[in-house]
């Protein structure tokens, strides 16, 4: 079957459904084939797994994907691509596509009915407006997924796999190394794309953990990594006093989080972006403790 993922036969492909890549969407589609060689490899997809495409396009990787896998499951919000995909992947067999917006599928669901409730791998060149609330709700959902590999802007990348006192070092960091293991694989510039997109882009997979690196109250934990962020140029003491209540109703002092700090070894006017995964954890196990 013809390759999509060329530059000719993308725009062949534009031009004979007059398309345009839609902004709201945040549609760019990909014309190099190491690229998406380069997110199987890493997603180590053999033919007895299930994968879960998310936004598809015009099928620039589903082809390929559909190739290595036994199943691919996609899910594209864009409606107007239903006589695109439909050309693209006919005869194909082993790929379902579920047309919706992918914030609003239950993806628990899709493992149930698609891969019999075992773990897929997901593979998406997500819209950089939306990379975050994916990225989270895939993570949530434990369990679903064994590996996650995307393709991101290279300054999302960069935050989630930055280390600690970093410029970049932040919630999402946080957030994602709770429940991933993350890995930055390969940098795909914007000539990789139709249309160009302003910035750089990076491939990163994330290998799921089956079970929380430390031992916290979930919600209070996210609830205190929040709020030391929130306001980056206070203290941590300040801003967890501050904006703990608003976040998740529990109210703590400042001099509560002086405390809490003291035992756990760290100065009172240490930053948040000081304090490591382990550290947030000891902190919040204590803090909890004191509300």
């Amino acid at each position: 079957m013809t390759n999509v993922c060329t530059p000719g036969e993308t725009l062949r492909i534009l031009n004979q459904f007059n398309l345009r890549a839609k902004k709201k969407f945040g549609q760019n589609f990909l014309i190099d084939v190491n690229i998406v060689q380069k997110i199987i490899d890493a997603s180590q997809i053999t033919e007895k797994d299930c994968v879960l495409e998310i936004g598809p396009g015009i099928g620039s990787m589903t082809g390929m994907l559909a190739d290595a896998a036994k199943q691919v499951v996609c899910v594209e919000i864009d409606e107007t691509l239903r006589p695109v995909l439909a050309e693209v992947l006919q005869g194909r067999g082993n790929v379902d596509i579920i047309w919706g917006d992918v914030l609003r599928v239950d993806l628990r669901a899709a493992a149930g009915k698609y891969n019999g409730g075992r773990p897929m791998k997901v593979v998406a060149n997500l819209p950089y407006y939306v990379t975050t609330p994916i990225l989270m709700k895939l993570l949530e959902n434990r369990g679903c997924f064994e590996s996650i590999t995307v393709m991101v802007q290279k300054e999302v990348a960069e935050r989630i796999c930055a280390a600690p006192g970093s410029r970049d070092y932040g919630a999402i960091t946080l957030a994602v190394r709770y429940y991933s293991e993350p890995e930055i694989v390969a940098a795909v510039p914007p000539s990789c794309f139709i249309p160009r997109p302003g910035v750089d882009s990076s491939v990163m997979c994330l290998r799921a953990r089956t079970e929380p690196p430390v031992q916290a109250d979930e919600k209070f934990l996210f609830a205190v990594i929040r709020a030391s962020f929130n306001q980056r140029r206070k203290t941590l003491a300040n801003g967890v006093a501050g904006g703990l209540a608003a976040i998740c109703g529990k109210t703590v002092t400042r001099e509560q989080v002086a405390s809490a700090l003291a035992e756990v070894g760290l100065p009172a006017d240490i930053r948040g972006e000081k304090l490591s995964l382990e550290q947030f954890a000891v902190l919040s196990r204590t803090l909890w403790k004191m509300t």
